[in-house]
């Protein structure tokens, strides 16, 4: 599983640990279109994977 860093101000979606209403396991392509930074909402397309 990878993790996913936000460009804009560093937040990390770890894929095996999930968020909130994500299952542990959850992939971050497998996210809605619309998920959203939670920290600065920025959109999926300002994450890189690690």
């Amino acid at each position: 599983m990878a993790t996913w860093t936000c460009t804009l101000c560093g937040w990390e979606y770890n894929e095996d640990e999930g968020y909130e209403d994500f299952a542990p396991g959850t992939k971050f392509e497998d996210l809605p279109e619309d998920f959203e930074c939670p920290v600065c909402g920025a959109s999926k397309e300002d994450f890189e994977k690690n």
